[in-house]
């Protein structure tokens, strides 16, 4: 099974903005941990985007 290209540029772009890490970091990343990366920075800016 392969990974939508548009969807993995989006991952690597979410994650390489809020950390600062370059595009080689985040691709060398395995699927699911980059899933859950971007999930816990969804709720961090969540939690900051509603004051808490």
């Amino acid at each position: 099974m392969t990974y939508a290209l548009p969807r993995l540029r989006e991952e690597v772009a979410y994650i390489a903005y809020h950390f600062h890490w370059s595009r080689e970091e985040v691709l060398d990343l395995t699927h699911d941990e980059r899933r859950q990366w971007v999930a816990e920075i969804a709720r961090i800016n969540t939690r900051v985007n509603e004051g808490g």
